[in-house]
């Protein structure tokens, strides 16, 4: 039988395994009594009433083992008025659970009340129609990778742990779209030859389908949707959900850092799955509503910045300290290297809901012996008043940059032009570059979950989200895409063949920019959603991933795969400092007549304020160089070929291509000398390899017009606020 605890050394929350049976742990400050419900198969429940700790309530079970069913009963006051919702039958989570088991029946009693009397608590047990916790015996973490990467030289592929192996051929049918299934041989292989250095992983923490999506019968493909912050999903599981799902995400981390490839998770830490007052009660609301989410001035309704009906409050020390185990669990005991964090402005807010740069959340995690030697990436918005913050994460802290995004779209896509272009592939200094904080604090994207797949973004100029059941009216209308003259998917020839020279663009463009890039999964196989930009509902053919067609795309595979290696080959695009068109001198500190960062015409030289304003030019060249190596990018969106001239010495002595987006044989690949000329391709990216002196002694004489015009022409267009001259 249950027996008190004899001393309080051992004790943690949520069910800790020993020798002799169990210990629970659950943090309820506002509960008057709190019961341990131990369940069956058959859903039989034994309850006992747990023993008050200050704040926590607390119970030792002799010979309770892994695997066994359990939930809470929290007992106090209800009135939802205050905040107060305790409803004693209403089985709750544990949110210290390692393991979940089971889902919600959305029309079974899950709302702790009357769903006309929002005032009055429904007393009719829910324990047959909500999930429930799991005992999950401690094991060893996952091997560890040899060594975790600098930020800056990371590669980062976001992928979905379902779609990506469902329909693999190679992975084993009972394997696939699970855990095991990513670490299967075949799928890592792809990743090592795509160049990728980490995954960034969809979220994996436990999470629920929306009523409103499964009365559709449709479900929440991606994830966003948390109930379980310490549980692996358990549908993702090939073995089982009893525990199961703790050890194949284990295996997974363990085959992933063998292959040298970092595990990112994408968390979600701003809502959970119970929405608003109006929502399930599964789990935080139950045991502490006040405590767990922002609630408005009268403590009846939710405080909503995130979308999905709550949001949960990290102004609350104990809410925030939750988190922070959670973060710590995953790193110390799964394995995870790094988080992407969901809606991050969120878990900013203060005390009244405001944005607060200078929030405890950022001090825990940077002073955290655990979390503060892992990488941190937000999502720098919500929907909340302030809540685009993109740049205001701090020091220590990666941005997805959406800006990113826009601009490169626009230049291949549209009719964007080159000024704003510029700041982009040098990683957004006018964003990035304050509080010491580094180029790869932006991570460049041109697409991800959340929007088109690049083959969607070049075969659609408008969103098909009918399967959705909204009436195409939910994902966003600003797509900055083309459908290169044909909506959808045809057969004619000179179209498909333009989609994939776009795509190898835009691709090849995120990969040369400097900052961190992230791939969407799939992208280099041509997954298409079919025109849906906001996909999140559909578990089916139109998200997985199809490796067989994928077959088809060898050429943006081919590219994908010669530029990462570029990029892991070369410190040009990987340095993290920013470049101002510093001189390049040699180990005398003489000038050896080139600058770190030019911009390059393709005629006179460098870029003058006229070819920076002007609005039709198509073209532009990124030169970077050191003191031993020169890279010279063109980036030419132009619809008919054009003429460039290679910048004449000593900015190099010879020129090569070494990569393109162009088609085989559009391009020489001969030895070029200053100030020759090479026509180059239509709607094409090309890496030329410059060939540079490295000593002073070896310039015979330094140009007139280069030394006349020394430090004169500007790196950027001085309306970005980007100094042309001098070095952070």
């Amino acid at each position: 039988m249950p027996t008190e605890m004899a001393a309080t050394p051992g004790w943690r929350n949520g069910a800790t395994i020993d020798q002799d049976g169990c210990r629970f742990q659950l943090w309820a400050p506002a509960a008057s009594r709190v019961q341990l419900t131990l369940l069956d198969s058959v859903g039989t429940q034994l309850a006992t009433d747990m023993v008050r700790s200050g704040e926590h309530w607390r119970l030792f079970v002799p010979g309770v083992g892994a695997g066994r069913y359990y939930g809470f009963r929290v007992h106090g006051e209800w009135d939802p008025s205050r905040g107060l919702r305790a409803n004693p039958a209403k089985l709750l989570l544990d949110p210290y659970a390692r393991a979940i088991t089971g889902g919600v029946h959305h029309d079974g009693p899950i709302r702790d009340h009357g769903s006309n009397l929002p005032a009055w608590a429904d007393t009719r047990d829910s324990v047959g129609h909500v999930p429930w916790s799991v005992v999950v015996a401690d094991s060893p973490p996952p091997r560890p990778i040899a060594r975790r990467r600098p930020m800056n030289q990371s590669v980062i592929y976001e992928l979905h742990v379902k779609g990506f192996t469902q329909q693999h051929p190679k992975v084993p049918v009972h394997l696939r779209g699970s855990y095991l299934g990513l670490a299967c041989k075949p799928v890592i292989e792809h990743l090592k030859r795509m160049g990728v250095t980490a995954v960034e992983l969809l979220p994996v923490q436990e999470f629920l389908s929306e009523q409103f999506i499964a009365a559709k019968g449709l479900s929440n493909y991606w994830g966003y949707n948390p109930i379980g912050f310490f549980a692996p999903h358990g549908a993702y599981s090939a073995t089982g959900t009893t525990g199961a799902q703790v050890e194949e995400f284990k295996a997974m981390v363990s085959a992933l850092h063998a292959a040298d490839i970092e595990v990112i998770c994408d968390v979600v830490y701003n809502h959970t799955a119970e929405s608003s007052h109006h929502g399930p009660t599964l789990s935080f609301r139950g045991i502490d509503q006040a405590g767990f989410y922002r609630l408005d001035g009268d403590a009846h309704h939710d405080v909503d910045v995130t979308g999905c009906g709550n949001s949960v409050d990290t102004s609350n020390p104990a809410t925030l300290n939750f988190i922070l185990d959670s973060l710590r669990y995953w790193v110390q005991e799964m394995g995870v290297d790094g988080f992407r964090f969901d809606l991050a402005t969120a878990l900013i807010r203060n005390e009244h809901h405001g944005v607060d740069r200078n929030h405890y959340f950022f001090e825990a995690i940077a002073t955290d012996p655990i979390l503060s030697r892992v990488k941190m990436i937000a999502e720098p918005w919500d929907i909340g008043i302030d809540g685009y913050q993109l740049g205001g994460f701090g020091r220590g802290w990666s941005e997805w940059n959406d800006k990113y995004r826009n601009l490169v779209r626009d230049f291949w896509l549209g009719t964007g032009g080159i000024q704003e272009l510029a700041t982009r592939l040098t990683a957004s200094a006018d964003v990035f570059g304050h509080s010491d904080r580094p180029p790869s604090a932006s991570i460049n994207f041109v697409t991800a979950h959340d929007g088109f797949t690049v083959r969607d973004l070049v075969s659609h100029e408008y969103k098909h989200n009918w399967a959705n059941g909204e009436l195409n009216r939910d994902g966003s209308d600003d797509n900055r895409s083309t459908n290169c003259g044909v909506e959808g998917d045809t057969d004619d020839p000179s179209i498909n063949a333009l989609r994939h020279r776009q795509v190898r663009n835009l691709l090849g463009t995120l990969l040369v920019s400097r900052g961190v890039p992230m791939l969407l999964g799939g992208d280099e196989l041509g997954r298409t959603q079919l025109g849906n930009n906001n996909a999140y509902c559909q578990d089916n053919q139109s998200s997985w991933v199809d490796w067989i067609g994928g077959e088809s795309w060898q050429d943006v595979q081919e590219l994908v795969h010669s530029l990462t290696q570029l990029r892991t080959d070369n410190p040009l695009f990987t340095h993290d400092d920013y470049l101002y068109r510093v001189e390049v001198t040699d180990e005398r500190g003489r000038f050896l007549g080139r600058y770190n960062l030019a911009w390059m015409n393709g005629g006179s030289g460098e870029m003058t304020d006229a070819d920076w304003t002007d609005p039709s030019r198509r073209l532009i060249g990124m030169y970077l160089s050191d003191r031993y190596r020169a890279l010279l990018v063109w980036f030419h969106a132009g619809h008919q070929s054009v003429q460039v001239t290679m910048p004449p010495a000593p900015w190099g002595s010879h020129y090569e291509v070494i990569a393109t987006t162009a088609e085989p044989g559009e391009l020489p690949r001969t030895r070029l000398c200053p100030e020759e000329t090479l026509s180059l391709p239509h709607q094409s990216l090309t890496v030329m390899g410059v060939e540079v002196i490295t000593h002073a002694s070896g310039l015979k004489r330094l140009p007139p017009a280069l030394r006349k015009n020394r430090g004169d022409i500007p790196a950027h267009p001085t309306i970005l606020g980007v100094s042309g001259h001098g070095s952070r």
